[in-house]
């Protein structure tokens, strides 16, 4: 299935009015790079990796300082043609580098029944219709007005564990302190136009649509932009102690296409009130849409991001942070009862009105492009062009 980038697919709707930064493969190496109307600029030289950027003051000001002599790469259109055959020397990549990715669950009451039905399916896909069913009925409308961690919360805590209908996922969903797990390894995601991984053995996954904020070192939320959390939901059904199985694959982290600042034109209300939209294109003629809005999420994006850093918990390269999706697949993609799974060569593409559109095309982690430039690497590479 081919590929659209063109920039009126990938861009936000309004266009380059925001700061909007990202990473380039060059000849070179990486570089962190602004977006402008005439072209994309290498501000390496002043901030050379984007957690320096992050770090600095305001970020959003800071970048649009280094244009000063800063060196141009190409046009948006260009690189985002490059993209899609990566032998070119000039291409997008994920736009975070040394941030640790980290990831918070079941912050939706409509994924977080999903997690419920998955425990109690054991990962059995055949099952989750008829569990769907009865779980919705037991305690789906006891859940959509509970602010988590309240007093009503644990009273209906009690009531359900009365009823046996208690679950982890409800603990970590309406309980005092959120799910926050490490998704992936730092310099691990994959951008815009790449593939990305399931695990070869599962049979029953799905993207997970998020809006991920970006924060400095110091706690401080300086921009966000778009991830996919691929999720394997026959593994994580099976145990939750299969987390790590289920979440951090090769290429199973897609965050971008490109990082949007806070300044004058966007804000952490924007993105508290934002949409995110999901569509899956087959191979077999297979589609579907959805859209989710951050106006439903359980917890404040404000908290999560507290809950991951502060005293017991600290990120001196700063982190990004997936905030959950309200998608909850239930769609039947084939036969009847076993609900919606990815095929090799699906078109994934995950937008917003603010964000842009992260587009990447499924396949499994053996088979995607092995991670092979990590941290290290990209020190190594800093220090030979001289900008350590």
């Amino acid at each position: 299935m081919n590929y659209d980038l063109s920039p009126a697919v990938i861009l936000p709707e309004d266009g380059l009015n925001g700061t909007l930064v990202g990473r380039v493969s060059t000849a070179e190496g990486p570089c962190i790079v602004l977006l402008s109307n005439d072209g994309v600029y290498s501000i390496t030289r002043r901030f050379p990796t984007m957690a320096d950027l992050l770090a600095s003051a305001n970020p959003a000001a800071d970048a649009r300082k280094a244009l000063t002599g800063a060196e141009r790469i190409g046009s948006v259109e260009e690189l985002l043609t490059n993209t899609v055959a990566t032998s070119v020397a000039s291409h997008f990549l994920a736009p975070i580098d040394l941030q640790a990715i980290k990831a918070a669950g079941v912050t939706f009451v409509d994924s977080m029944l999903e997690r419920v039905i998955e425990e109690k399916a054991a990962g059995d896909p055949s099952a989750a219709a008829a569990i769907r069913k009865m779980i919705n009925q037991e305690i789906g409308g006891d859940l959509n007005t509970v602010v988590p961690g309240s007093e009503a919360a644990e009273k209906l805590k009690q009531a359900l564990q009365e009823r046996d209908m208690w679950s982890q996922y409800l603990e970590v969903g309406i309980g005092p302190y959120a799910e926050i797990f490490t998704k992936s390894q730092p310099m691990s995601s994959v951008g815009v136009g790449f593939d990305i991984g399931l695990h070869p053995e599962s049979g029953w996954n799905n993207p997970e649509p998020e809006a991920v904020l970006v924060t400095s070192s110091e706690g401080r939320i300086v921009g966000a932009t778009l991830g996919n959390d691929v999720n394997l939901r026959d593994f994580e059904g099976r145990s939750a102690l299969l987390l790590g199985k289920s979440k951090d694959n090769n290429a199973s982290c897609a965050v971008g296409p490109f990082i949007r600042l806070f300044d004058d034109t966007f804000s952490l209300d924007d993105v508290r009130e934002m949409d995110v939209r999901l569509e899956i294109k087959g191979d077999d003629g297979f589609v579907l849409s959805d859209v989710s809005s951050m106006s439903k999420i359980s917890r404040d994006i404000e908290d999560l991001n507290s809950q991951t850093i502060g005293v017991n918990h600290q990120y001196p390269d700063g982190f990004v942070l997936f905030t959950g999706t309200m998608f909850a697949p239930t769609l039947d993609r084939d036969a009847p009862d076993q609900g919606f799974t990815h095929k090799m060569g699906d078109l994934v593409t995950i937008s917003s009105p603010k964000l842009g559109a992260l587009v990447n095309r499924v396949t499994t982690s053996d088979k995607a492009p092995r991670w092979t430039f990590g941290a290290g690497a990209l020190m190594r590479n800093l220090a030979k062009r001289g900008l350590l």
